[in-house]
């Protein structure tokens, strides 16, 4: 009797012990191209964009467009001693939790940051090759540890004109589509100096992410583009070049789902390898009552953002 006593004892104590590794909850990404380093959030102390961010209790931020460009409430260019982001963003990310952060290669005006509750390791910053194959906002390759684990993460911001970067004569260069053939340069060269650079990637936990300016494949029920259509091409790269599986189209195989706000368009991708893929337990575009975005009086602008948020939850147990 003892003896089958100190059995059962033992089997719960290890089942309690297994529970007690598990993480308390999933690991939550939060991905946002938030249009001119939150432009709409100057005119409050950034108190609204904190308050969401902190409601959605994200583990690790990627920002696109994460820096200040214009005055508040204007198309005026702001001076650079004046702009809060991105020298402040350690400030910022501590408002909603986040102890550390870092941003990619930063050519323009356009970079990417990352914010964290976990420390950050930077493995590159690729900026390109002058002179024809700059990445025209940077990119950057991170490391985050989390239970053990280490999760690569690659931002993304493709070149966003219908004409190739510094084109001599723009209207030529749209004409035959340069725009187009640049951003697929772009993330090519982007793959072939992060993923591709590790042979067993594959086998890892990998997510690339970011504000692509072009569609998919995936999504062509909806847009009824020809097969050979070049605004395809960007897209068709990493799903025909690399391990990464489209996180929003996977799970949602039979919808469209817009990322920016005139709703005609998802240009906005979490990528992930199978073993990350796999661990994920929610993943979906945010349209909700902040989120949603409005056209502003600045006719090139929307409040609080043109593109939508992307929420992903991952299990590292699973």
């Amino acid at each position: 009797m003892k003896k089958i006593v100190l059995t059962l004892l033992t089997a719960v104590l290890a089942i309690v012990f297994a529970g007690s590794c598990k993480a308390e909850q999933p690991l939550r990404l939060l991905y946002w191209n938030i249009q001119n380093g939150m432009w709409d959030g100057q005119n409050d102390n950034y108190d609204r964009f904190v308050e969401y961010v902190k409601s959605q209790n994200p583990d690790i931020c990627v920002w696109c467009e994460a820096q200040s460009i214009w005055e508040t409430d204007a198309h005026v260019k702001m001076p650079e001693e004046d702009r809060y982001l991105v020298d402040h963003w350690g400030e910022l990310a501590a408002r909603y939790g986040h102890k550390y952060w870092g941003i990619s290669a930063h050519r323009d005006n356009y970079p990417q940051v990352i914010t964290s509750k976990y420390p950050i390791t930077y493995i590159d910053r690729i900026f390109g090759e002058i002179p024809d194959k700059v990445v025209s906002h940077g990119c950057g390759w991170a490391t985050i540890e989390v239970g053990g684990k280490t999760i690569n993460i690659v931002t993304v911001h493709t070149w966003p004109s219908a004409h190739a970067r510094k084109a001599p004569d723009k209207a030529a260069s749209k004409a035959e589509h340069g725009g187009d053939k640049y951003r697929a340069m772009e993330i090519q060269y982007i793959c072939e100096h992060t993923i591709a650079t590790v042979p067993d990637a594959k086998d890892q936990l990998w997510m690339m992410m970011g504000d692509f300016n072009s569609v998919t494949r995936l999504d062509n029920d909806h847009y009824g583009y020809a097969d050979d259509d070049t605004r395809l091409l960007t897209q068709d790269y990493v799903l025909n070049n690399t391990p990464y599986i489209d996180v929003i189209k996977a799970k949602y195989p039979n919808e469209f789902k817009p990322s920016t706000g005139n709703k005609k368009r998802r240009i906005d991708y979490v990528y992930c390898t199978k073993p990350l893929y796999d661990k994920i337990v929610f993943a979906d575009i945010i349209w909700d009552e902040y989120t949603t975005p409005v056209k502003d009086k600045v006719d090139i602008f929307w409040r609080p953002s043109d593109h939508l948020p992307i929420l992903v939850d991952f299990d590292l147990d699973k």
